[in-house]
């Protein structure tokens, strides 16, 4: 019996609240792209009609943190640049996940010098990681797939009692 067929019949479905909630959060899942380099061009590839992010709830890339969930780390991601990477990703609001897209993301890559970090699970906590130098359009997708699995596990009150990060005072001169 399908789902019109019963609401016509019974008028109503009883379901837990931390089901809908992980249903709306996963199907709504909101990437802030870190684009740093080649492996860019696959991430924004994957909005296009061909791959059609858009089927996930994802079509819209968000380019300020605090309306962000997922963060997308496209590309060779250096010691300077990790600095700002992790400023990004701390102010993005919990519940938060990470993809790391690409082989330079996981693990350096080809660049093993001093300058590149060697995977950015040094100093982000990644939930996915997707193979490939680039990884093509719907191995993020699938990547995509995986996180929403993982937030359709969590429950509503899970990320409720963090403690809020120490916020800096902002004095005027």
């Amino acid at each position: 019996m399908g789902l019109e067929a019963k609401l016509s019949h019974d008028g109503f479905i009883t379901t837990k609240l931390d089901a809908i909630i992980a249903w709306s959060r996963k199907n709504s899942v909101w990437p802030m792209p870190m684009g740093i380099s080649c492996c860019a061009i696959e991430m924004m590839a994957a909005g296009d009609p061909k791959y059609d992010i858009a089927r996930f709830g994802s079509e819209v890339m968000r380019f300020t943190p605090r309306q962000c969930d997922l963060m997308i780390v496209a590309g060779t991601v250096t010691y300077k640049m990790a600095h700002v990477v992790r400023k990004i990703y701390d102010q993005m609001p919990d519940p938060k996940w990470v993809i790391a897209m690409g082989a330079c993301t996981s693990s350096g890559g080809m660049y093993r010098s001093y300058n590149v970090v060697q995977g950015i699970d040094q100093f982000l906590p990644v939930d996915i990681y997707s193979a490939g130098c680039p990884p093509r359009p719907d191995n993020l997708l699938y990547a995509l797939m995986q996180i929403q699995e993982k937030i359709g596990k969590t429950k509503a009150r899970e990320f409720q009692d963090k403690p809020l990060p120490d916020l800096p005072v902002i004095q005027n001169k």
